[in-house]
C-alpha cells in the first residue's frame, strides 16, 4: 500500500536534525580552530613587527655627542679609513648634530639642546677628533663638521662663549687649522673653521704673535685661486676684527711685517693679490687705533715709491686704492725731507696726473680729498737738493674706479 507523504516526511525528519547538529558541531570545532591559529599568529614574532612601531626614541644631544666621540677615536685609530665599517653611522650623526645646531626648515634650532650639545662636545674633546679626524671623513661629512666646528664658536652656554675658553686652552688646535692651507683638498674646510675661530680675541692673538703669520704670505700667493682667495679672507680677518690686538702686532711687528706685506704683496706679479693687497692696506692704516703704524709708514721713501708705482697701474681699482693710502704722506703734516724733496722732484707730473684723474660715478669727498692733495703738492717747497732725476711717468689719462675709503680730508689730518 502506496505511503502517504505526510509519513515519508516524518520518518525523514529525526534523520535531517540529527545531520543537522553534526554540521553545526564541525563548523562550531573548525572556529575554534581558525581562533587558536589567529590567536599564535599574532604572537609570532614575524607577525608583532607588522603591527609595532619601528620609531626608535629619539636621540639626546647628549646621546649623539658621545655616540660621535666614540666613533671619532675609532676613526682616528684606523689607519685606513676605508675598513671603517661605521662611517655611514658617523655620517648620519654628524648631519643629525648639525641639524640640532642650525635647525631645518620646519622648525628653528632649541637653544637648550644647542647648549647641552655644545658643553658636551667641549667635554669630551669631540671639538678636537672632529678637527683631527677631517682628513678621513667623506667629503658631505666634512661639509658638517666644518659648520658644526664654526657654529659652536657662537653657541653660549650660561651667557658665555666656552669655544674661547677651551681653544685658550688648547692652542695647538690652531696650530693644526693654519697648516691645514697646505693641502689644497682640506684648506677651504680648515680655513673656514680658522675665520670662526679668530672671533676670539685670545685666538686671534696667539696667531698673531706665533709663526704662522710668515706663512700667509706665501698661502696668498698658492697657484690654487679659492685656495689663496680664502687663505687672504682669513688674513684680512686676521688684520682688522680686534683693533687693539692687531695694533699692539703692528707696532711690534712693523719691520719684518710690512717688508713681506710691501715685497710679496704690494710688488707682486699678480693682479689679484695687489689689488687686495692695496685696499687691505688702506684699511689698516685708515683705522683710528694704527695711527702710530701709519704716521711710520708714511714717513719712508720705499713705500712712497711702492704707492706711485701702483698710482700708474693701468687697472682704475688699483689706481683708487693707491691714491687712498697716497694721500696720507702728502697730508702728513711732519713729512720728512726725503718725502718731501721726491714730491717737489714730481710735481708736474703729479699735478697733470690729478688733472686728469677721474672716476666713474661723482663722489664729492674724492674730489675733496684730490683738491687738497693737489694743493699740498703744488705749495711744497723742496728741503735741501733735490733728486736728481723724475721717478715715475704717469700715463697720459688715467681713470680710476671702485670703492672709496669715505675719509674726509681733514680727518686723514687728525690721524697724522
Amino acid at each position: 500500500m502506496p505511503m502517504l507523504a505526510t509519513q515519508i516526511a516524518a520518518d525523514k525528519t529525526p534523520g535531517l536534525e540529527k545531520g543537522e547538529k553534526g554540521s553545526h558541531e564541525t563548523v562550531k570545532r573548525s572556529s575554534n580552530n581558525l581562533k587558536k591559529l589567529f590567536t599564535k599568529a599574532l604572537r609570532s614574532t614575524g607577525v608583532k613587527s607588522i603591527f609595532k612601531s619601528k620609531t626608535k626614541p629619539p636621540k639626546t644631544p647628549i646621546d649623539v655627542v658621545r655616540r660621535v666621540t666614540f666613533l671619532l677615536a675609532a676613526l682616528d685609530c684606523n689607519v685606513d679609513p676605508k675598513r671603517f665599517d661605521k662611517m655611514q653611522e658617523l655620517d648620519s650623526l654628524l648631519h643629525e648634530m648639525k641639524s640640532i645646531l642650525y635647525g631645518s626648515n620646519e622648525c628653528e634650532p632649541a637653544v637648550e639642546a644647542c647648549a647641552q650639545l655644545t658643553q658636551e662636545l667641549f667635554r669630551d674633546n669631540t671639538l678636537r677628533l672632529i678637527i683631527l679626524c677631517l682628513p678621513k671623513l667623506n667629503l658631505e661629512a666634512r661639509k658638517d663638521a666644518t659648520r658644526i666646528v664654526a657654529n659652536l664658536q657662537r653657541q653660549p652656554v650660561n651667557s658665555r662663549l666656552i669655544a674661547s675658553d677651551y681653544l685658550e686652552a688648547n692652542p695647538d688646535l690652531m696650530d693644526h687649522l693654519v697648516s691645514g692651507y697646505d693641502d689644497p683638498g682640506l684648506a677651504l674646510h680648515y680655513g673656514a673653521m680658522l675665520r670662526e675661530c679668530i672671533r676670539h680675541q685670545v685666538v686671534a692673538r696667539y696667531v698673531l704673535r706665533s709663526e704662522h703669520m710668515k706663512r700667509f704670505f706665501d698661502y696668498m700667493q698658492i697657484p690654487e685661486f679659492d685656495v689663496a682667495a680664502d687663505a687672504t679672507a682669513t688674513f684680512k680677518e686676521l688684520m682688522t676684527r680686534h683693533k687693539s690686538t692687531v695694533a699692539e702686532f703692528l707696532f711690534e711687528n712693523y719691520d719684518w711685517f710690512f717688508t713681506e706685506f710691501n715685497a710679496k704683496l704690494l710688488e707682486s706679479a699678480n693682479y689679484i693679490t695687489r689689488r687686495q693687497a692695496i685696499k687691505l692696506l688702506g684699511d689698516i692704516l685708515l683705522d683710528r687705533s694704527n695711527s702710530p703704524v701709519m704716521t711710520r709708514y708714511v714717513s719712508s721713501k720705499d713705500n712712497l715709491r711702492i704707492l706711485m708705482n701702483l698710482l700708474r697701474e693701468a687697472s682704475k681699482n688699483i689706481q683708487l686704492d693707491a691714491f687712498h693710502v697716497f694721500k696720507l704722506f702728502v697730508a702728513n703734516r711732519n713729512k720728512p725731507s726725503d718725502i718731501v724733496n721726491i714730491l717737489v722732484a714730481n710735481r708736474s707730473k703729479l699735478l697733470r696726473f690729478f688733472a686728469s684723474f677721474r672716476i666713474d660715478k661723482e663722489d664729492e669727498q674724492f674730489e675733496a680729498d684730490k683738491a687738497q692733495v693737489v694743493k699740498e703738492i703744488a705749495e711744497l717747497e723742496a728741503i735741501g737738493p733735490l733728486f736728481s732725476g723724475e721717478l715715475h711717468k704717469f700715463p697720459p689719462t688715467p681713470t680710476a674706479s671702485g670703492e672709496l675709503y669715505k675719509t674726509p680730508t681733514a680727518r686723514i689730518r687728525q690721524l697724522i
